[in-house]
């Protein structure tokens, strides 16, 4: 699939937020940033994979090794595997009925340690597409991130629908304040959990579950208000949507959106190109 890029000038930088921001998998944003039209700020606590960050993206990207909260102290549950490890202590009750949970998320030690608020961070301003995994810390970062999600597009965040965290927020809870805070809910883009034990089928302890435990959901700035959005941010709204998420129909309405407000017509030679099946030519850049 073609690029929505291609319609706009060069200059357009979409700018990305990552929380938990660790080299596990690919990241949903990697074609805005092989693009040469995404820049970074990602947070990653843990000090080394933050410096493989800071090494395999460099300029103009930047990671730092925070803990994004609510500001105050807190406590960190370090576990066996990094990525399991949480401002939540495991539940390992809850955990240890499920293939494959508790074995990665097994308790080591408690660090104290002080988390940053994001919305105190300056240099981060016009945030396009925000990126959370913070192993149940999301709700927090949202209601300590006010500024920051005024200026936001489109979120993609992890969220639990079981509580294998001890006091972790849930789905309901992230989507209600989403919902207050201007968002829509537009998709999960992928749902997992595990098997209960002990079955397993040809000895896969990761295979087809029937208890959903936890997804990543996506929240689009309220299209019933895309008038409240200026002209450059409707670009950036539209470019994420089609070329990270292929949400086309979106893409579509915001570009409509955008028309309104510039006079232009890129919404019509959108549609056009998405009916051609021989892909088109090239449109002006804007």
């Amino acid at each position: 699939m073609w690029s929505l890029l291609e319609y706009f000038a060069e200059d357009v930088r979409i700018n990305i937020v990552d929380i938990g921001a660790a080299l596990i998998e690919m990241p949903p944003y990697q074609p805005l940033v092989d693009a040469g039209r995404g820049n970074i700020i990602g947070f990653e606590p843990n000090v080394e994979e933050c410096g493989r960050l800071n090494q395999a993206y460099g300029k103009p990207h930047r990671f730092f090794p925070y803990f994004i909260g609510d500001g105050q102290p807190a406590t960190f549950y370090e576990t066996n595997w990094a990525p399991t490890g949480s401002l939540y202590a495991t539940d390992q009750a809850l955990l240890g009925m499920f293939q494959n949970l508790s074995e990665v998320a097994t308790p080591v030690a408690e660090h104290a340690i002080t988390t940053k608020r994001l919305d105190d961070l300056h240099e981060i301003a016009d945030v396009d597409f925000f990126k959370i995994d913070a192993q149940g810390s999301e709700l927090a970062v949202f209601q300590n991130a006010l500024r920051i999600l005024s200026e936001t597009a489109v979120i993609q965040t992890e969220v639990a629908f079981v509580q294998g965290y001890v006091g972790g927020p849930l789905f309901a809870d992230v989507d209600i304040f989403l919902r207050g805070a201007g968002f829509k809910f537009h998709a999960f883009r992928y749902i997992d959990g595990r098997r209960f034990k002990p079955p397993t089928h040809n000895k896969d302890i990761d295979g087809n579950y029937a208890q959903a435990l936890w997804a990543d959901a996506i929240y689009v700035r309220d299209w019933m208000k895309l008038d409240s959005l200026d002209a450059a941010k409707l670009q950036k709204y539209a470019i994420v949507m089609h070329d990270l998420f292929q949400a086309f129909d979106l893409a579509h309405l915001v570009l409509t959106a955008l028309d309104k407000k510039t006079g232009g017509n890129v919404a019509a030679q959108y549609l056009l190109r998405l009916n051609d099946e021989k892909d088109g030519p090239r449109q002006t850049k804007t």
